[in-house]
């Protein structure tokens, strides 16, 4: 628990300093801040989310997760659609008894199909596919999975909000359980202040469908603070939050810190053709 506390300092640490860094204009502090809650923005991202689970059935051991996000969108394939390609590599340190195992997680990728023009509702579908590459134990699932997504968004004024979902299904599996049978909901509500602040709600809502009885569900409530700014020139944002799981399955977490670190690569404007 220890080095997770180190860690957890170091963090907002680095987060102190960038605070004190080179800040954007107020106008471009709001506008990619806003592109960063997007998660079908036309905007390159590499976010690095921490995830420390403890309470509930864990009593007071930690369930460590680290998920990289990358978000690349892919333009000009097609005429009025942009393709966003966003990948999640998890990470898991998780107890076992006395000891720990870690490893990789099952890698998700997620691809959206969105408009190039989108009016005041921003939205993008597409697939979602699940690969069995888990070396952690814990989360070793042997199963290749598929499923819908979607996303749906809104902005006004300084709020910007509203909702991720899919469910995978597996349909090739390498034998034995589990197989992923498993639904996800993420709404998200952000209020942005001046400066690149904003307050933000993003909880992930997950059902596992073969799950035992009273055990389907996770359900958190929570939020926390996000900051938008320039750090040793790179366009950088800080976010951290807090939930408590309502519902969630035996053996798990009742409470999460999430820390995220995002490294931002806006799109540049083309220069002027010559004449």
């Amino acid at each position: 628990m220890k080095r997770y506390a180190v860690l957890v300092m170091g963090l907002f640490g680095v987060l102190a300093r960038a605070l004190q860094a080179q800040q954007p204009t107020e106008d471009e502090a709001t506008k990619l801040a806003k592109a960063t809650q997007n998660p079908v923005a036309d905007l390159v991202s590499l976010p690095f989310q921490f995830n420390f689970n403890t309470g509930g059935g864990l009593d007071d051991q930690t369930l460590f997760v680290l998920n990289f996000q990358p978000v690349v969108p892919v333009k000009g394939l097609l005429r009025h659609a942009n393709i966003i390609a966003r990948t999640i590599v998890p990470y898991v340190s998780a107890p076992t008894g006395t000891a720990r195992a870690g490893g990789l997680g099952d890698i998700q990728a997620q691809f959206f199909l969105t408009p190039v023009k989108s009016g005041k509702l921003i939205w993008g579908v597409g697939p979602v596919f699940s690969l069995p590459t888990a070396t952690a134990d814990p989360t070793r699932t042997g199963s290749w999975a598929l499923g819908p997504t979607g996303v749906a968004l809104l902005s006004h004024g300084p709020w910007l909000y509203g909702a991720l979902v899919n469910n995978l299904f597996t349909f090739a599996d390498e034998g034995g359980s589990p197989k992923v049978n498993s639904f996800l909901l993420q709404p998200f509500v952000n209020y942005n202040f001046a400066k690149g602040w904003a307050l933000t709600t993003a909880p992930i809502i997950t059902a596992n469908w073969d799950a035992s009885s009273g055990n389907e569900w996770t359900i958190p409530l929570g939020g926390g603070f996000s900051k938008t700014t320039v750090f040793n020139g790179r366009p950088i944002s800080f976010a951290a939050q807090y939930y408590h799981n309502l519902e969630y399955p035996d053996g798990s977490g009742a409470n999460q810190v999430r820390i995220q670190i995002n490294l931002l690569y806006p799109s540049q404007p083309k220069p002027p053709a010559k004449p």
